[in-house]
């Protein structure tokens, strides 16, 4: 089974998180679900510096890494994911969607009304209890 590592920012701006709408995917299970923004790890990156990457690639957001939340190892039915997720902040809430078809930003208590990919949910859950 084929598996992957990825980092996902939790950002925060004032008192509201980022969640952003996947577009279309071969697989139905993640398809146009929402998660908390993210990507691979390239070969000789550190967490932080996929995590930075990634966000400006995906969203034109340079955001600061915060600290380590939590690690999310996640068996779906074609691939394992084990997620590492890091409390971020950005200075400006502006996003220029460029893989997403959809953001909202949204307090915690409003985060569970969204069609979360599975892998995401752990991280809901979590902070919903801070």
């Amino acid at each position: 089974m084929k598996k992957i590592f990825v980092v996902a920012a939790i950002i925060f701006n004032q008192d509201k998180i980022l969640c952003v709408q996947r577009g279309f995917n071969k697989y139905n299970y993640i398809s146009k679900k929402y998660e908390f923004p993210g990507g691979k790890i390239e070969i000789g990156e550190s967490d932080e510096e996929a995590l930075k990457r990634e966000i400006f690639e995906e969203l034109s957001m340079e955001i600061e890494i915060n600290k380590f939340f939590m690690t999310v190892n996640h068996q779906y039915p074609d691939f394992h994911l084990n997620m590492k997720a890091y409390k971020c902040a950005c200075k400006n809430n502006t996003v220029t969607l460029s893989e997403h078809i959809d953001f909202k930003w949204l307090q915690t208590n409003k985060l569970s009304k969204l069609d979360w990919a599975k892998a995401d949910l752990p991280i809901i859950q979590k902070l919903k209890i801070l």
